[in-house]
C-alpha cells in the first residue's frame, strides 16, 4: 500500500488528535487528581513531537498542494480544539480523492 502525501496528513492527524486526547482526558486528570504529574510528561512529550511534526507535514503540504493559506490556517486551528483533527478528516479524505 503506497501512501499518498494527503493521506500521511490525514494519518498524522489522527495520532495527532487521538494523543491530544489521551493528554486531556487520562494524563492531566491522572496528574491532578491522583498526583502521577509522570503521566503528563510522557504523554504531553509525545504529543508535542507529533503536533509539531503534524505542522511541519502541513506546512510541506499547504506547499506542495498550493493550498489556499486560510485552508492552511484552518487545517491549524483545528489541531488546537479537541476532536478538530477529526473534523478535518473529512475534507482532507475528499481533497485525498479528488487529487487521486
Amino acid at each position: 500500500m503506497k501512501l499518498n502525501s494527503i493521506q500521511t496528513l490525514r494519518i498524522l492527524g489522527n495520532i495527532e488528535g487521538i494523543s491530544y486526547l489521551l493528554l486531556l482526558g487520562i494524563a492531566m486528570p491522572m496528574k491532578y487528581f491522583f498526583g502521577i504529574p509522570m503521566a503528563v510528561k510522557i504523554v504531553g512529550m509525545a504529543h508535542g513531537v507529533l503536533f509539531l511534526a503534524y505542522c511541519l507535514l502541513l506546512v510541506l503540504q499547504i506547499r506542495m498542494n498550493k493550498w489556499h493559506v486560510l485552508f492552511g490556517i484552518y487545517l491549524f486551528v483545528a489541531t488546537l480544539i479537541p476532536f478538530g483533527t477529526f473534523l478535518t478528516d473529512r475534507k482532507l479524505r475528499t481533497l485525498e480523492i479528488t487529487n487521486s
